[in-house]
């Protein structure tokens, strides 16, 4: 069984957050795949189904994203998950708008969700970072993450998501290069690679 976790802050008022994209993934793999609605659990909106061959709890940490370890230390303790079969989706200021990278273990780069997750379950988890782009200087950070995407930025927000979607089976079944391989094509496809490599 595999625990895929989307980052995020709860509520209507951090709905269209940069910050939020995790949970945008999340909702857009539900859909996708027919998962059944996400219900309150483990502290947080959780579902359950399958992607290719895998089982899998798909979770929404309702905790803020300072305490998402929590939520994600409550379910895999629950289902017996290890580490190594847990795969968070989060915001990544050092990515291009668009960008994707699948990375195991490493640093948190400043990122309080990946913090408390690491401080709960360890480091040895999956990472699959989703590229917001940087505002230019550190100042400008806090307000970047925790305002909205620009309705200029939509047409790609939700191209990355339901690229993410349409290719997860591959995660599933262990296959990051080519998950990240195939996502890239996708937004190239759709109109979004001449725009990253511009960055």
């Amino acid at each position: 069984m595999l625990l895929l976790v989307g980052l995020g802050n709860p509520g209507s008022k951090y709905a269209g957050n940069r910050h939020n994209i995790g949970f945008m993934c999340i909702d857009a793999i539900a859909r996708a795949h027919g998962f059944p609605i996400l219900r309150r659990r483990f502290q947080g909106l959780a579902t359950e189904g399958t992607i290719g061959t895998q089982r899998v709890i798909l979770l929404e940490p309702q905790t803020y994203m300072n305490e998402s370890g929590r939520s994600v230390a409550e379910a895999a303790r629950f289902h017996k998950i290890p580490t190594a079969d847990v795969i968070v989706f989060h915001d990544e200021l050092d990515l291009a708008a668009g960008k994707l990278r699948v990375k195991k273990g490493g640093g948190n780069a400043g990122h309080n969700g990946l913090r408390s997750i690491t401080a709960h379950i360890g480091n040895d988890y999956r990472r699959i970072r989703l590229g917001i782009g940087h505002p230019g200087v550190k100042e400008l950070v806090h307000s970047h993450v925790l305002s909205d995407f620009a309705r200029a930025d939509q047409p790609w927000v939700d191209a990355l998501c339901d690229s993410v979607a349409d290719h997860i089976a591959l995660v599933a079944a262990g296959n990051d290069a080519e998950f990240q391989n195939r996502v890239h094509r996708a937004m190239e496809d759709a109109g979004f690679g001449e725009k990253e490599k511009d960055k």
